[in-house]
């Protein structure tokens, strides 16, 4: 049997970098394979590594730690019984990038307990993403946040450029309650080396690790669809009065969509009621030129996407 393919898994909660990390050590290890699990019905992630050309495959529509769960452990035999049918190996390692609202645990018992799988894959260890914006905050309202530090091999601490003194001292007393042996790496604009990343997985054995309960998660996910190029200036507006209005109920904002003055598409993202600056993303002849935007909230808020409709009618 050929050696095991080294797994990576990356976690994070909703907004703290995850898919910006991945970019990053794609461009160390050109030659990998990823699989995204996004929590909406509606996959944006793919489209923050479309300058990378690998396989990418998506599982949306809930997270690996329940809905999806059971569709993962036959995805990687089909990946592993593809990749071995082949003379010329597509990948040399994989990516698992969970959904910003899972649980990592079940994730990790699939490539360590399945028998089949553990034969056959390698699990390198656990990133997870946390933003010294917004990670403090999350990490004291949603278990979820806890647990996917707590289960870390490593810490990357991301968008320190936005966060105050203050947000960075009360997410390292946060990391420190509950991952204070993991070692912790900083990004900087974005940026950080891959080697050093990887240097600092060294995973301690999963039986040892602290295990917190998680209730069934109460997100919910809605999808809109902008069928017409949008003005960027006035579209910010929007995004930023309803984000400012309802920062309580509404943690994570993405999607891609399409202005008059460009042929690029743009990525919008937001988080923690915090509206990122958009990123120009290269056109691909895939695009349709349909604006689509997603919104998570805590807690079941119908009439949220409803409301946002309501803003964007304004806007054309």
């Amino acid at each position: 049997m050929p050696n095991p393919i080294p797994v990576t898994l990356l976690s994070g909660f909703l907004g703290s970098g995850k898919t910006t990390l991945l970019n990053r050590l794609l461009s160390h290890y050109p030659h990998s394979a990823v699989i995204i699990n996004e929590f909406g019905a509606t996959p944006i992630d793919p489209q923050l590594l479309r300058e990378h050309n690998i396989a990418i495959s998506t599982l949306s529509g809930g997270c690996l730690c329940c809905q999806v769960k059971g569709s993962l452990t036959p995805f990687l035999k089909n990946l592993r019984m593809g990749w071995e049918a082949k003379a010329d190996k597509p990948f040399e390692r994989i990516f698992i990038e969970t959904s910003g609202v899972a649980n990592p645990e079940p994730v990790l018992d699939t490539l360590l307990r399945e028998r089949w799988l553990a034969a056959r894959y390698r699990l390198e260890g656990m990133i997870t993403t946390v933003s010294a914006a917004t990670g403090a905050e999350m990490l004291s309202r949603f278990p979820e946040a806890q647990t996917q530090v707590a289960w870390a091999d490593a810490l990357v601490m991301t968008q320190t450029d936005l966060a105050t003194a203050e947000q960075t001292e009360a997410l390292l007393a946060y990391l420190q309650k509950f991952a204070p042996a993991t070692p912790r790496l900083q990004a900087v604009n974005g940026e950080i080396d891959a080697n050093a990343v990887f240097a600092a997985l060294k995973p301690v054995p999963y039986r040892l690790k602290q295990t917190l309960s998680i209730p069934e998660h109460s997100f919910f996910s809605m999808s809109l669809l902008l069928e017409q190029p949008i003005e960027w200036a006035r579209l910010q507006r929007v995004l930023e009065d309803f984000l400012h209005h309802h920062a309580g109920q509404i943690v994570r904002l993405k999607g891609v969509v399409y202005t008059a003055d460009d042929p690029q598409p743009l990525l919008v993202q937001a988080a923690g009621g915090l509206l990122f600056a958009p990123v120009r993303l290269s056109p691909k002849a895939s695009d349709d030129g349909r604006g689509r935007l997603v919104l998570i909230t805590d807690g079941e808020n119908a009439g949220l996407s409803a409301v946002l409709m309501d803003k964007l009618k304004f806007v054309y």
